[in-house]
C-alpha cells in the first residue's frame, strides 16, 4: 500500500522562501568562541529575533495569509495566540492590505498585547487556564466570517515556519545536529523538513520547558498526549498538546527532545546577553539553555542553534535575569 505523502514537503518550504523573499528578513548567523569553548563544539545560532515582529512567527503567518483567495482575504484574517503569533498576524494582515483579529490569554506579556495592537489588530483575550483557545478561536473566526490562521497546526504555516532552518544550513553546510524551541511543533517540523531534505544524517533535536513536555511524552508514547497547561516563564511554550498535523511530521523526523528548567533558561537568556550581545525571551532561548546545561547528549562537532524570538520588554528581562549591567 502506498505511503500518504506528507502534508508538508521540502518543496513547500522551497516555494515559502521564495514566498517570503524581500517581505521576511533573512536574519544572521552568530557564533561565539566561548560557546564553542563552552560546549566543545562549533556553534552556529540563528537570530530569529532579528526577523519582523522579533520572532520567526512572521514567516508562517505571511506564507499563510499570502496564499489566501483574495475574497477570503479581503474579509480579514483571525488568530489565536499567546504572543508571537499574534503580532505575526496582525502585520500579514496589514502587508497584504487586510485586518485581524486576535484571540490572546489574559495573561500574555504586555509588550505583546501592545504589539499586536499595534500592528492594528483587534485583540480579544480569554484565560489560558480555563478556556479552550483551539475552540474559541474557531468559534470566533466563524462569527465573524475571518479565514483562520492557527499558529502551528497548518502546512502553509509549517512550511513558512522551515525556511529558517532552510537560511541557516544555506549559509552553514551540513550540521551534525538542529536545535530547535517546541511549543506547538511547527517550527520544529518546518525545520526538520528542510534539515533532512538537504542533510539527512542532521539530529534534529526539539527543546521544552520541563512543565510542557508534551511532546517528549507524545513522542515517548507513540501518540499526541495532554498534560495541565505548563505554568513556565517560556510562554510561547505553555501548551498542552502537540499538533494534530505536526505531531505526525515529528514523529517521523525529529530525533530526540531535550527538557530544559526555567532556571536554566535565565542562565541562557543572560549569557546571550552577554556574550552573544542578543536579547532573547524565555522561549527563544530554550535551545542555548539545552547545551549549555549539558541536556544534549555527546554534543556533535557542528550545531545550529535556532534563537526562535525576543520579544520581551526591558522590565520583565530584567526580572528575570538580574540588571543587566550587574557583575
Amino acid at each position: 500500500m502506498a505511503t500518504a505523502a506528507p502534508p508538508v514537503t521540502f518543496a513547500d518550504v522551497r516555494e515559502a522562501a521564495a514566498r517570503l523573499e524581500g517581505i521576511a528578513h533573512r536574519t544572521p548567523v552568530l557564533t561565539s568562541r566561548t560557546l564553542n569553548s563552552l560546549v566543545g563544539a562549533e556553534v552556529f545560532v540563528k537570530a530569529e529575533n532579528f526577523q519582523r515582529i522579533g520572532a520567526f512567527k512572521f514567516r508562517g503567518a505571511y506564507n499563510a495569509a499570502a496564499q489566501l483567495p483574495r475574497d477570503r482575504l479581503a474579509k480579514g484574517i483571525a488568530a489565536y495566540s499567546s504572543g508571537n503569533h499574534a503580532q505575526a498576524v496582525a502585520l500579514a494582515a496589514r502587508e497584504l492590505g487586510t485586518t485581524a483579529v486576535i484571540l490572546m490569554p489574559e495573561d500574555a506579556p504586555r509588550s505583546k498585547r501592545e504589539a499586536t495592537a499595534g500592528y492594528g489588530a483587534e485583540v480579544v483575550t480569554y484565560d489560558r487556564y480555563t478556556q479552550d483557545r483551539t475552540a474559541l478561536g474557531h468559534a470566533l473566526a466563524e462569527d465573524r466570517g475571518l479565514a483562520l490562521i492557527p499558529p502551528y497546526d497548518h502546512p502553509h504555516v509549517i512550511a513558512g515556519q522551515g525556511t529558517a532552518a532552510l537560511e541557516l544550513l544555506e549559509e552553514t553546510g551540513p550540521l551534525d545536529a538542529l536545535l530547535v524551541p517546541v511549543g506547538g511543533g511547527g517550527l520544529i517540523a518546518g525545520s526538520a523538513t528542510a534539515a533532512k531534505a538537504l542533510h539527512p544524517g542532521t539530529r534534529v533535536i526539539g527543546v521544552e520547558p520541563e512543565a510542557g513536555d508534551d511532546t517528549k511524552r507524545s513522542l515517548e508514547a507513540g501518540t499526541r498526549v495532554t498534560v495541565p497547561v505548563p505554568r513556565t516563564i517560556a510562554d510561547g511554550q505553555a501548551l498542552a498538546t502537540p499538533g494534530e498535523i505536526t505531531f505526525p511530521l515529528n514523529q517521523r523526523l525529529v530525533d530526540a527532545i531535550a527538557l530544559v528548567s526555567d532556571a536554566e533558561i535565565v542562565t541562557a537568556m543572560r549569557f546571550a546577553f552577554e556574550r552573544l550581545k542578543i536579547v532573547l525571551e524565555p522561549s527563544g532561548a530554550t535551545p542555548l539553555a539545552a547545551l549549555l546545561a549539558g541536556r544534549v547528549d555527546s554534543p556533535p562537532r557542528r550545531i545550529g542553534v535556532i534563537a526562535s524570538g525576543g520579544n520581551i520588554d526591558v522590565d520583565r528581562f530584567t526580572a528575570l535575569t538580574g540588571r543587566p549591567d550587574q557583575g
